[in-house]
């Protein structure tokens, strides 16, 4: 009986230990390749990350030749490779006789160096708190993630101020269209060129020395010191609705993107006081910088697009608001 057991026992247990080396073995070649699979991931790992990098490194340098496509009217128009068109106008016409102003009320210098700086400075300040203190990582091959946070929004916001400007200049070059101070510039009268009231001039006999005065008086259509201020401001108002998440005070982030609106509403005003610019000409400005901003906020930028985080699947992931501290992955 106890033979008849160990026999049994011994009979039961030699099927298990083939069982068991059979599985050993199937484990141990599965082993032996994953170890090689992986040893050949890791052999291939720096060629992988090398590749990530160069083609990162493309896209940026593609970046900055987009960046200087963009502005390459606005330069023309800046350094007078281009000359705008020589419109005439009609005799008699009450809209370009207005006097000339020297002093402005913004000049260029306070228009670029407020727009940029403000808007900015601001946009600085904002992705590095994001970075700091939100925890906001970058999937970018920069390791800096300060650096890669200001170059994506502040790379947005640059080329949109190139697009928008070299627009700008584009439409000056070929419209043409005397500002309406343009006799006062050329020192001339409607008495002095004898010319028959309603009848009209194609070319005014200019007496100014300045060539320079008398392009910049044929360059009013449209006004690019209203889209320039409405663009950076809007832009900054759109930022601000995007990053600014405290909720102290409901009505603090209403009334400075207000602020900001009326700043540019107020430039683009002070062309017409300072007789630069017809009244459609600063509402075709607004209007240009508006649709910029616009464009530039919701579909280049990074601002209202939805983050991830790294830590959830992309079946968990929800759509949450910009605001949300949740959103650490851009």
């Amino acid at each position: 009986m106890q033979m008849f057991n160990s026999t049994g026992s011994h009979t039961n247990t030699l099927p298990r230990d083939a069982e068991l080396q059979l599985r050993l073995a199937d484990s141990g070649g599965a082993g032996e390749g994953r170890e090689n699979g992986a040893g050949n991931h890791f052999l291939t790992q720096p060629e992988e990350d090398s590749s990530f990098c160069t083609k990162r490194k493309m896209l940026v340098g593609l970046d900055v030749i987009c960046l200087c496509v963009a502005s390459i009217p606005f330069f023309a128009c800046e350094l007078k490779a281009v000359t705008p068109y020589r419109r005439g106008f009609f005799c008699g016409d009450s809209s370009i006789t207005y006097p000339y102003v020297e002093r402005e009320a913004i000049p260029d210098s306070l228009l670029i160096a407020g727009g940029i700086i403000i808007t900015g400075l601001t946009i600085a300040l904002g992705e590095c708190y994001r970075v700091r203190f939100r925890g906001v990582h970058s999937r970018a091959f920069v390791r800096n993630r300060y650096v890669s946070c200001l170059y994506k929004e502040l790379g947005s916001f640059l080329f949109g101020c190139c697009v928008g400007q070299s627009l700008t200049n584009m439409a000056k070059l070929s419209v043409g269209r005397l500002r309406p101070n343009f006799l006062a510039v050329c020192n001339i009268t409607y008495a002095s060129i004898n010319c028959t009231p309603g009848s009209y001039v194609p070319e005014a006999p200019c007496r100014q020395p300045k060539a320079k005065m008398v392009e910049e008086a044929r360059k009013s259509f449209f006004s690019g010191h209203a889209s320039f201020a409405m663009y950076t401001m809007l832009y900054l108002a759109f930022y601000l609705q995007a990053r600014l998440s405290w909720r102290g005070a409901r009505l603090l982030r209403p009334l400075i993107q207000f602020l900001l609106v009326m700043i540019a509403i107020y430039t683009g005003l002070s062309r017409i006081s300072d007789y630069r610019h017809h009244p459609t000409d600063v509402l075709t400005g607004f209007i240009q910088g508006g649709l910029t901003a616009y464009w530039v906020a919701f579909y280049i930028s990074s601002m209202f697009k939805p983050c991830t985080r790294p830590d959830l699947s992309p079946t968990s992931m929800s759509l949450e608001s910009p605001l949300s501290s949740q959103q650490t992955v851009c």
